[in-house]
């Protein structure tokens, strides 16, 4: 009756975010006015506080919201 509690998945998810988001970071230095939106949409995918990460970014003027 094994699986994960949900604690650890949760754990696990932060981490994986958290990793994501350093690889996004590390991208937004070469990208040009179109990949930033790309990437800003990805953020936005990823976690349910995207907007204040992407505020925290300087982001938040980039991309219109499809939502």
């Amino acid at each position: 009756m094994g699986g994960i509690t949900d604690r650890k998945q949760e754990i696990k998810r932060r981490r994986h975010r958290k990793k994501k988001l350093s690889i996004f970071k590390r991208k937004l230095k070469k990208a040009g006015a179109s990949e930033k939106a790309v990437i800003v949409e990805k953020i936005r995918n990823l976690t349910p506080g995207a907007e204040v990460i992407i505020a925290n970014l300087g982001l938040d003027g980039d991309s219109p919201k499809k939502r």
